[in-house]
Formats: structure tokens, C-alpha cells, sequence
């Protein structure tokens, strides 16, 4: 069955409706495009049936629009879901327990579970859709323009593979399944190691996508922790992106200026909107106790005294002092 038939029956096949992108049209969009462009040529005398131009007002005024409004509405669909998922998972105090009841008078433990699971799948296979549909465009067009607006999305937060969201599903799932929770899992997530001990998340769906995290922060080079993601997507240890962005740990991450950049890509104003990976920091926990405990402890040492910094600071220029 071709990807694109298989595509529209499983988004068609959800219970709830989920934007996602019209392949079909897409498709069509390009196809009109090289119809005419051959007749065209045919008309001119010329015998060139392999592609249209590189600079096409058809494609690039109708193709490249269309694809980036669908991946958008996709990008805020997911994240809107996956935060709304996650804070019931992380749920704490009373309104832990109020989730906790509430689910066993409905038995929708499971179906929370599930949801996860389709969240996870929905994000790969527009993955994918995304991914043949430039692959399309550029042999359509012999070009590379596909690859270059798919470095463009990036850039405008709007490619699903990262977001935060995304990372933090994965971690939710890897640490339902090592809680041995009856229920169904996403298998293709998984924690693990290269030679070097350097620990990675990934997931793979069909053998086109595969997710592979670096979870090893750039700034102290070791296992990241207490993690957050800048919006660019890119993962670092809490107070190493503070000291990065020249914050303290009280301002916090969204209190860095607007034109500080990513310590990796360089790309400004990701520090605002920045993602806590609460879900990710427990499996690392897990996985690496002694290791978190060794630093939790140099750690807390640091917090308190930038926290009693930041007070003293903050009496004296109260006092005038």
C-alpha cells in the first residue's frame, strides 16, 4: 500500500479529529505543476520531461503556503495535547488525588495511556508525510528547496520531531513501562547508551523516522539534569542554561533577554517558552540513581547560595544600601 493511501486511512481512522496534511492535495499541487510545465515546453518546441523550473510561482506560491499551515496546525495540536496529557500524569497535592479518583470511577487509567501512545504515533507519521512530501518536491523540481524550507520550519519551531513535547511522551512511556503498569506501550521508545556512556532517547516508527536525543548538555558535557528545552529543541541542564543566558535560577529561564542565544545553535530568543522535562528528568533519575544523588547534592549546595545571593541583593537595593 503507498504511504499516501495508508496516511489518510489511519488520520481518517482516529476517533477524535486531528488536523493533518492533505498529501493528496499536495500531491495534486505538484503534479498540476509539472503537467504544465511540459506542455509548455512541448509548445516551445523543448524536449526536457524530466522537471519544472527551480524558481516556480505555482509550487512556491501555492505548495510551500498550503504545507506550512497544515504543519502548524498539526505542531499546536500535538503540543496542546501532549501538555494537557502530561500535567494529569505529573498531577500533584489534591489534585492528584482528584485525577487518581476520578479515573478509577471511569477505568480511563488505560485509555490515558492509550492516548499517549496515538500521541506519539500522530507526531512520526506526520513525521514521515512531511519527509516524502519535500523528497517529492524536490524531484519534481530538481532541487533542494524541499530540504531548505524544512530548515526554515525549524527555525520557526513548527518541526514536530523537535518538540519538547515529543521527548517528554517518549520519557512518559519508557517510565510506564518500568513501572510495569498493565497496559499497552509504545515499544519503539527506548533509554540507551553509545560506548561512551553517553545516554541518548530514541523512538522509530517504519523505517524511514528515527528519533535519536542527545542527552548529554553541551554547556558541563555530562548527563543532563533537572532538564529543560529551549524552543529551539535543543536540551540542557537547567542551571547551565541560567548561567548560559546570564540569569539567576530565581528569574528564571523566561527572564533571559530576547536576543540571548541557544549555548548550541546559536539562534536567538528561545530562552522564552522554554520546557521543564519533568518526565525526562525521572527516567534519568531511575536510570542513573547514583549519579543524580552525587549531583543533587553539588547542586543544592549552588542553589542555595545563588538564592541567598539573590535576597541579599535584593535587601540591599531595598535599603539603598
Amino acid at each position: 500500500m503507498k504511504f499516501c493511501k495508508k496516511y489518510q486511512e489511519y488520520m481518517q481512522g482516529q476517533e477524535k479529529k486531528l488536523p493533518w496534511l492533505d498529501f493528496k492535495k499536495l500531491k495534486k499541487i505538484l503534479k498540476k505543476c509539472r503537467t504544465d510545465f511540459h506542455s509548455d515546453n512541448a509548445i516551445d518546441g523543448l524536449h526536457d520531461t524530466q522537471t519544472c523550473p527551480h524558481h516556480c510561482p505555482l509550487c512556491d506560491g501555492t505548495f510551500f503556503p498550503s504545507l506550512l499551515k497544515e504543519m502548524s496546525a498539526v505542531v499546536a495540536c500535538f503540543n496542546k495535547r501532549a501538555q494537557k496529557l502530561l500535567g494529569l500524569h505529573l498531577a500533584s497535592g489534591f489534585r492528584k488525588y482528584f485525577i487518581w479518583f476520578k479515573a478509577k470511577l471511569q477505568n480511563n487509567h488505560v485509555t490515558l495511556i492509550q492516548e499517549g501512545k496515538d500521541l506519539v504515533t500522530y507526531a512520526l507519521i506526520n513525521a514521515v508525510a512531511i519527509q516524502k512530501i519535500l523528497k517529492k518536491y524536490d524531484k519534481v523540481h530538481y532541487s533542494n528547496k524541499g530540504q531548505a524550507f524544512k530548515s526554515q520550519a525549524q527555525s520557526k519551531h513548527i518541526e514536530i520531531l523537535q518538540s519538547p513535547w515529543l521527548y517528554e511522551l517518549m520519557a512518559f512511556h519508557i517510565n510506564l513501562r518500568e513501572s510495569k503498569v498493565e497496559s499497552v506501550f509504545f515499544e519503539g521508545c527506548n533509554l540507551t547508551c553509545n560506548d561512551d556512556g553517553r545516554p541518548s532517547l530514541t523512538c522509530e516508527l517504519f523505517d524511514s523516522v528515527k528519533v535519536d536525543i542527545d542527552l548529554t548538555c553541551s554547556i558541563c558535557l555530562d548527563k543532563v539534569f533537572d532538564p529543560v528545552a529551549l524552543t529551539c529543541g535543543h536540551i540542557f541542564c537547567y542551571m547551565c542554561a541560567c548561567s548560559a543566558g546570564s540569569i539567576t535560577i530565581v528569574d528564571g529561564l523566561n527572564a533571559a533577554e530576547p536576543k540571548t542565544k541557544c549555548p548550541l545553535c546559536r539562534e536567538r530568543g528561545v530562552y522564552e517558552g522554554a520546557v521543564h522535562l519533568d518526565e525526562l528528568s525521572i527516567l534519568l533519575s531511575r536510570s542513573y540513581p547514583e549519579y543524580w544523588e552525587a549531583r543533587l547534592q553539588t547542586e543544592t549546595v549552588e542553589r542555595i547560595r545563588q538564592i541567598k545571593d539573590y535576597w541579599d541583593g535584593q535587601c540591599k537595593a531595598f535599603l539603598g544600601v
